[in-house]
């Protein structure tokens, strides 16, 4: 295998078009050529483990008829986790003095929620802790859908163990309601308490496949920092999904770089990055 500088294996342009197009096809997401160097040092730890002596072995084991399992541990490799609680504040502070008074006015009724790009949880917990705290579980029963592409990322969020540093990015309210302080083997650490674990349940999903994520229509769908990673036929594809699997007046929150401007005319905006679907005339 040869080197180039760092250490790593250096990987020919043909090699890298046919990893692009096996993350487009399986992931849809866009590998541009400047990704090149992020592929290489991603993938050098799999193709060590499984003894793939240069990248085009590697893709060949990937793509081969007993590829399957080492397929998804690719594209755990190939997937940007980083997430915070109550990331883009402006959003929960719309879902607490909008949304919600919103469905209180239109009495009792079971509420769903999807996660579409979940990581490793930080994100529904969020929106669990939010929803608990204003609707009251016997008239509102909360449900949260939670997916992700990446398994490793599923296996954290299913845990729902964090480092005790992310305490400072959950309001102090919610943090003592709804957290746990890890003690002994876990000191330092922070869990997620029962009363919101219980309305999350987690599912891997690829949002470039056409399977929907669950029954039924979903009153908000949480899909944010993910299409930035799309190419715009992609892109296009995942909104119109997204936006079928909500229920008529139901949410759409997308990350801060992302828009639905001039992509649809089934949505309104309400404020930049978040969507209401519209009613049938």
């Amino acid at each position: 295998m040869s080197q180039a500088l760092g250490g790593l294996p250096s990987i020919r342009d043909d090699e890298f078009a046919r990893f692009q197009a096996l993350v487009r096809r399986e992931a849809g997401i866009a590998l541009g050529a400047h990704k090149k160097p992020l592929l290489v040092s991603r993938l050098f730890p799999r193709m060590r483990a499984v003894g793939a002596r240069t990248f085009a072995d590697y893709h060949r084991l990937v793509t081969g008829p007993e590829g399957g399992p080492e397929l998804v541990r690719m594209l755990d490799c190939i997937c940007t986790n980083e997430t915070h609680f109550f990331r883009e504040p402006a959003q929960f502070r719309f879902l607490e003095r909008e949304v919600i008074p919103g469905w209180l006015e239109g009495g009792p009724r079971r509420i769903r929620v999807w996660s579409a790009a979940c990581s490793t949880g930080e994100e529904p917990y969020s929106a669990a802790m939010t929803l608990l705290h204003h609707l009251p579980p016997s008239d509102f029963p909360v449900e949260i859908l939670a997916s992700d592409l990446s398994t490793r990322a599923l296996e954290h969020a299913r845990r729902a163990i964090w480092p005790l540093e992310k305490a400072e990015e959950i309001p102090s309210d919610y943090l003592h309601a709804y957290m746990l302080r890890g003690k002994d083997a876990q000191r330092g650490n922070m869990k997620a308490g029962p009363e919101i674990r219980r309305l999350v349940s987690f599912r891997r999903m690829n949002l470039n496949e056409e399977a929907r994520p669950a029954p039924g229509l979903f009153d908000l769908i949480l899909c944010r920092n993910v299409l930035i990673y799309f190419d715009a036929e992609t892109r296009a594809s995942v909104v119109s999904r997204l936006l079928g699997c909500l229920r008529p007046g139901g949410y759409l929150f997308l990350g801060h770089a992302e828009s639905l401007n001039g992509s649809t005319d089934r949505a309104q905006t309400l404020i930049p990055t978040v969507y209401r679907l519209n009613r049938p005339r």
